[in-house]
C-alpha cells in the first residue's frame, strides 16, 4: 500500500497520541499483543511456510527451524518473562544517601520503526546466531510497551503481503501498524520523527538510515552483516576433516542458500591441505544435495533475477571464471 505523506503523518500522529495515552504501557496490552503474535503463528503457519517457499524457495523444515519455530520460542520467553521485565529494581546508592532509596524503572521509548530485510522475512534466529529482522524485534518492542511501525521488505513480496494483510487482524492497529512499499515508502518513513529505528540490510542503506536518524537524534540499531571467513587447520584424522567440511557446507548453504550475513564467504586454509579440502567439499556437496543440486528441494533459491544477475556478473569476471573448480552453472528460470 502506497502512502501519501499526509496520510502517513496523520497515522503516525494518531499512533503517538495512542502511545501518549499510556495504553501500550499496560501489562494487559502487552500480553494481548504477544498472544496475538502467538495466535498468528499457530493459525497461519501453513500460509507462512507457503510464502517463504514462494519468495525464497525455502523447504518447510528450514522455514520452521529458522523462522516459525524459533519465533515461537522467543514469544514463549517474552510471555513468561514479561512481568519480571516490567518490575522495578532496587538501585544501589552511596553511603552518603543512607536515608534515601531509589529504584530503576524500565520505560518504553515511544514510537519505534522496524525496517526488515528480505532474506529472513519473519525473523532471523539461527542455531549459532541471532538477530531479528521483522517479528523478532517486534516482540521486544511490544513487550517493552512501545508503539511500532513495521516495514517488511518489498523484495519478499509474498511474506510482505502476508504480514501487511493478515497480521493486523491479530494486533491492536492503534499501536502497531504494518506498512508495505518500496524505497520511496522507506524514504517517507525515515523523514518522520521516531524514538527508535531498527534496520537490517546493506551498509549503503544503513548510512541513509543513520543520516536520517541524526535529524532527531534518534537511537538506531543497525545490523549490516559483513564478511564471514572460515579458518581450517590441516586435520590429521579423516573424521575431523569430514566434520569440518560438513559444518562449512551447512553454514554456507543451510540458511537461505547462503543469502545470510553469517554464511561463509571464503575459507583460509594451509596450502598443503587446500586441494584435499576442495575434493572433500565436492564429495559432500553431492552427498548433501545430490548429483544435480539444482534439482534439490531442500536448498533455498536466490531471491530474484536481479540478485542472480549480480552473481552471474561475478562469475563472469575472468579471474573468477578461471578459478571455478566445481559448479558455476545457473538457471534463471528456476528461482
Amino acid at each position: 500500500m502506497e502512502y501519501s505523506v499526509e496520510a502517513l503523518e496523520r497515522d503516525l500522529k494518531n499512533m503517538r497520541k495512542y502511545y501518549g495515552s499510556g495504553k501500550t504501557k499496560e501489562a494487559s496490552w502487552r500480553e494481548l499483543q504477544l498472544k496475538g503474535l502467538h495466535n498468528f503463528l499457530m493459525e497461519k503457519e501453513e500460509e507462512i511456510l507457503k510464502a517463504l517457499k514462494q519468495d525464497l524457495g525455502k523447504h518447510h523444515v528450514e522455514a520452521y527451524r529458522d523462522e516459525v519455530g524459533t519465533l515461537m520460542k522467543s514469544l514463549n520467553l517474552a510471555r513468561k518473562s514479561l512481568k519480571k521485565w516490567m518490575a522495578s529494581k532496587e538501585a544501589k546508592l552511596p553511603k552518603i544517601a543512607l536515608l534515601s532509596s531509589a529504584e530503576i524503572v524500565s520505560e518504553p521509548l515511544g514510537l519505534v520503526l522496524i525496517i526488515s530485510s528480505w532474506n529472513f522475512p519473519l525473523i532471523k534466529k539461527l542455531w549459532f546466531y541471532k538477530t531479528g529482522l521483522s517479528l523478532e524485534p517486534l516482540i521486544g518492542a511490544v513487550a517493552a510497551g512501545n508503539s511500532v511501525v513495521l516495514k517488511p521488505s518489498e523484495i519478499s513480496p509474498a511474506c510482505s503481503s502476508l504480514l501487511a494483510t493478515v497480521l493486523p487482524y491479530y494486533l491492536d492497529n492503534n499501536g502497531i501498524n504494518v506498512i508495505q512499499g518500496g524505497p520511496e515508502v522507506g524514504e517517507q518513513l525515515l523523514q518522520q520523527r521516531w524514538d527508535k529505528i531498527f534496520f537490517t540490510g546493506s551498509a549503503r542503506v544503513g548510512r541513509i538510515v543513520m543520516s536520517a536518524a541524526v535529524e532527531h537524534l534518534t537511537p538506531v540499531t543497525l545490523e549490516l552483516g559483513g564478511k564471514c571467513p572460515a579458518l581450517v587447520d590441516s586435520f590429521s584424522a579423516s573424521w575431523d576433516r569430514e566434520v569440518a567440511v560438513k559444518r562449512i557446507l551447512v553454514s554456507k548453504y543451510g540458511a537461505c542458500a547462503g543469502q545470510a550475513c553469517i554464511a561463509i564467504d571464503y575459507i583460509l586454509v594451509e596450502k598443503s591441505f587446500s586441494s584435499t579440502l576442495v575434493e572433500l567439499m565436492k564429495v559432500w556437496i553431492k552427498k548433501m544435495f545430490g548429483e544435480n543440486p539444482k534439482a534439490s528441494k531442500t536448498i533455498a533459491r536466490i531471491v530474484n533475477k536481479r540478485h542472480l544477475s549480480r552473481l552471474k556478473c561475478l562469475l563472469a569476471e575472468p579471474m573468477v571464471r578461471e578459478s571455478v573448480v566445481f559448479g558455476g552453472y545457473m538457471d534463471e528460470d528456476d528461482l
